[in-house]
């Protein structure tokens, strides 16, 4: 059966129809409303972006959710969890002093910011799924104690992933550092013939798994976690993995940690996606490159699967920047997350979600 996708574009000639307003439109057409109860303590789940990152949702389009929620008699905290890799938001600390140097401040969104996960991420608790690759999953507590959750996502490539959208959000996302080990389980590799020796790879190894030596890095297996930050920084992508056998097994765990989250908090859980600044990164590296298509619009909807799928698509409708890391599959129509990385078919995510019942790729585009 079909699910619903509500969906805006970005044309305004007035007040009326300005960014500020379609979202608060879209949430009430999309029913998000109805999630929401009087006295809720409801989380929204973001992503507050790595310092030197500027890709993340404007925290003054986070502040129409929140008072849409306020609205309806509950009370909203915006929330994230702590990185598996070193960087800005590696702790509870950190974290939100990134989240106030990006904008995510009381005074501009209207809430506060709780680290879903604590601040050292040792706050989890376990979900039971019964699912292929596990039985139970490890999600930060903080979320799965909320009584209604809204998912902001901005949608975009991913170096892992093919793309980030409101699947990756709630699993990696939603996940302390020891679920996210779990979901990336796999190790990397290096090319010894490609590799520079720029040290870029070992300033941000969490686990301190790589060395090296004669101008080689070398990585020690029985180390490393497989959290991929190396992947992001190598200048020349001499590091790397078994594309073809270890990452759609990845895609599938990751996709079965974001049907915990989702069965957490069963039919009280409503989603929004940004096609905004669509990059070709994931907003956890320190830098936010070209994007490769033009903005498209907000979509919402109550089915993770429907509004990925429907967000796929309608990035790969439009004609993609040859000024951008965009190599090929310009044209309308042509597969753009292919065109960054065509070792990685980020629809795994969409195929294994359905398949385990967390959504339907069957959508019907509803255009407000």
């Amino acid at each position: 059966m079909s699910s619903k996708v509500y969906f805006v574009n970005l044309r305004a000639r007035t007040d009326k129809s300005n960014k500020i307003s379609r979202i608060r439109t879209l949430f009430d057409r999309a029913g998000l409303n109805e999630l929401i109860q009087k006295d809720d303590l409801t989380a929204i789940k973001l992503h507050f972006g790595e310092r030197g990152s500027d890709g993340f949702i404007n925290p003054v389009f986070v502040r129409q959710v929140v008072d849409k929620i306020k609205e309806q008699g509950a009370k909203a905290f915006l929330t994230d969890t702590n990185t598996l890799y070193s960087g800005s938001r590696h702790n509870a600390v950190d974290h939100l002093l990134t989240a106030l140097e990006h904008g995510f401040d009381y005074t501009v969104t209207g809430a506060p910011v709780i680290i879903a996960d604590g601040l050292r991420g040792e706050n989890i608790t376990e979900v039971q799924i019964d699912k292929k690759h596990f039985s139970t999953v490890k999600l930060a507590k903080d979320i799965v104690s909320a009584d209604s959750v809204i998912v902001l996502s901005h949608f975009k490539g991913h170096e892992m992933a093919g793309f980030g959208g409101a699947i990756k959000n709630l699993a990696m996302g939603g996940a302390p550092a020891v679920g996210k080990k779990e979901q990336h389980a796999t190790k990397i590799v290096v090319d010894q013939d490609k590799c520079v020796g720029c040290e870029k790879c070992t300033a941000v190894c969490p686990e301190k798994a790589i060395t090296v030596t004669e101008k080689k890095a070398n990585i020690a297996l029985d180390k490393c976690i497989g959290c991929g930050e190396c992947l992001t920084v190598c200048p020349v992508k001499a590091t790397g993995m078994d594309w073809n056998t270890d990452l759609p097994t990845m895609l599938e765990r990751m996709t079965e940690y974001g049907y915990g989250f989702a069965k957490a908090h069963a039919k009280r859980i409503g989603y929004i996606n940004f096609l905004l600044n669509i990059t070709p990164d994931c907003d956890c590296v320190p830098w936010s490159d070209a994007p490769i298509v033009p903005d498209i619009g907000f979509l919402a909807s109550t089915d993770p699967v429907a509004i990925d799928q429907a967000s796929y698509d309608l990035v790969n409708n439009q004609l993609g920047f040859s000024a951008s890391l965009l190599s090929c599959n310009h044209e309308t129509g042509a597969d753009k997350f292919q065109g960054l990385r065509s070792y990685i078919d980020g629809t795994i995510q969409l195929q294994y979600g359905e398949e385990i019942g967390m959504g339907s790729r069957d959508y019907e585009l509803v255009v407000l």
